[in-house]
């Protein structure tokens, strides 16, 4: 079996709360105990787990196409309290929906031998779709659990997981 890592995918303030500037919405609060219990049976394993974490400039021209959120350094930008990372935890910094995008997060899963990564966080149809894009680029297995993944478009939601699935060949469950 291959080695395998948890990725926490910008379970983050600005996204998670009511308060945030790009809140998702109800569907993001259900995720939160699903992704507690990811987080809890990959310590019990001592598998790595990696928290991608959206962390913007305040000039950043996503905010083109979405309001301006998670600027580094803010209370926007943390991980919930829910799932705060513990210290042997390995957080990437992103400014891209790829968590591989310009970040050591390849180099970081290599050093540790990891093949497989189970990706859960928001939001299904663009952080966590084109991280398992680039993912998949890389030959890494890739799995998606439904019950630890949310978006603000449902219909877009849906779309992601079947193309993830069907084009992708990562595995949903």
């Amino acid at each position: 079996m291959a080695k395998k890592a948890l990725l926490v995918i910008d379970m983050l303030n600005d996204f998670i709360h009511q308060e945030g500037s790009l809140y998702i919405g109800k569907k993001a609060t259900e995720i939160i105990l699903p992704i507690q219990k990811r987080i809890e049976n990959f310590r019990r394993v001592n598998d790595p787990i990696f928290y991608i974490n959206d962390s913007h400039l305040d000039t950043d021209r996503e905010f083109d196409l979405f309001p301006s959120h998670c600027i580094k350094g803010t209370w926007g930008a943390e991980v919930i309290a829910e799932l705060k990372p513990e210290k042997a935890d390995i957080i990437i910094h992103k400014r891209r929906y790829s968590g591989f995008f310009q970040t050591d997060l390849d180099l970081a899963l290599r050093e540790k031998s990891i093949r497989q990564l189970v990706l859960v966080g928001v939001c299904t149809n663009i952080c966590i779709l084109y991280t398992a894009a680039s993912a998949r680029m890389l030959d890494y297995q890739v799995i998606v659990w439904e019950d630890a993944v949310a978006s603000f478009d449902q219909e877009a939601h849906n779309f992601a997981l079947q193309q993830m699935k069907k084009i992708l060949g990562v595995l949903i469950k």
